[in-house]
């Protein structure tokens, strides 16, 4: 088994549980200490550390500096969202994306059953033949979007902002037909 495959289960176990995918969320806009994750989360400082301690071991946070708590050190960690799901020669896998598509697809109805405005939602799902001019103007869109939603994130409740969700899965699809499905 090569250090990837070993890289590859550790961001897949560390990706698995949905309370570590909440902290990602929440660590890509602020860099929070275990007690601060702890409490936005509503869990034990215990529990968050546990948690905060598996992302950071599998490479999916970085300690963004400490600072001074009552006579000891916290740690406040930050997500590197740039640099997710990378291996060493710097591009992303096939099976990270696997990986990624999947705890993704299993987290959506969660985030949606905490949604808030029904006239706040754009659903979309197309399975589509166009000119790769378009494709390609598509996939820049969504890109700029999911870059933007990550670069502007604030801490949680940060006075003027809202809570929100961006899911997105966009890819070329193959050529042949599979015929029926």
């Amino acid at each position: 088994m090569s250090l990837g495959d070993d890289r590859r289960r550790n961001v897949l176990r560390a990706t698995a549980h949905p309370l570590r995918l909440q902290m990602l969320s929440l660590l890509t806009g602020a860099e929070l200490s275990a007690a601060e994750v702890a409490r936005e989360l509503g869990i034990t400082q215990a529990n968050a550390s546990y948690h905060l301690r598996f992302l950071l071991d599998a490479g999916l946070l970085v300690i963004a500096g400490e600072e001074q708590v009552r006579g000891g050190r916290a740690k406040k960690y930050r997500h590197p969202w740039e640099e997710l799901f990378r291996d060493e020669s710097g591009t992303t896998t096939e099976a990270d994306r696997q990986a990624y598509v999947s705890v993704l697809a299993a987290a959506i109805p969660a985030r949606y059953a905490e949604h808030a405005d029904p006239s706040g939602q754009l659903f979309t799902d197309a399975e589509l033949w166009v000119e790769p001019e378009v494709w390609q103007e598509v996939f820049d869109l969504v890109a700029r979007a999911s870059h933007l939603i990550h670069e502007r994130a604030k801490p949680p409740r940060t006075a003027g902002t809202i809570r929100a969700n961006l899911s997105v899965a966009a890819f070329t699809m193959n050529l042949e037909n599979k015929g029926t499905r």
